[in-house]
This record gives structure tokens, C-alpha cells and sequence, in this order.
């Protein structure tokens, strides 16, 4: 179940840094967050 939540969350949060970076260093800083946000929904 932790698994499908945490796929889910890193495809939403994928899907939103695409939709919402303008320039490289954005999508950049936005992949940083996904992996961010990865890692807190894992632990």
C-alpha cells in the first residue's frame, strides 16, 4: 500500500515540475523536490 501511495505521489509530483518549470534551472530545482519528496514519502 506505501508503495502505490509513494508512486503515486512521485508521478503527481513529476506531472506538476513538467507542467510548471519555464527554464532548465527550474526543472532542475523541481526534480530536486520530486526526489525530496520521494524520500519523505518513503520514510
Amino acid at each position: 500500500m506505501k508503495n502505490r501511495i509513494a508512486r503515486a505521489l512521485t508521478i503527481t509530483a513529476i506531472l506538476a515540475a513538467v507542467a510548471g518549470c519555464n527554464t532548465v534551472q527550474g526543472l532542475g530545482e523541481d526534480i530536486s523536490s520530486v526526489g525530496r519528496a520521494g524520500e519523505e514519502a518513503i520514510d
